[in-house]
């Protein structure tokens, strides 16, 4: 973990709203991670391709959630990931 995380910066999900007002994401390397706390059943787009909604958080503050939406691959790939899954 410490090779995969050399140069770049930890901001956790209970972060993030603030850091985004505060610093220029895009001009460095960060990562994050979190647990899926909630998965909402695949919803269907108007154009009707399938998508899921995923609540996010860090564990630390358990009403700072980031909703992460999976359309495409990533959906067809990910969508029977397991709630508590980090």
């Amino acid at each position: 973990m410490d090779r995969k995380m050399a140069n770049r910066k930890l901001i956790r999900l209970s972060q993030l709203k603030s850091k985004l007002a505060a610093e220029n994401l895009e001009e460095i390397d960060w990562v994050t991670f979190g647990v899926i706390v909630k998965k909402v059943t695949p919803q269907s787009s108007n154009n009707g391709r399938t998508f899921s909604i995923w609540r996010l958080n860090d564990l630390r503050d358990l009403n700072q959630c980031v909703s992460l939406f999976l359309f495409g691959d990533v959906h067809k790939e990910h969508w029977k990931t397991d709630q508590g899954t980090v």
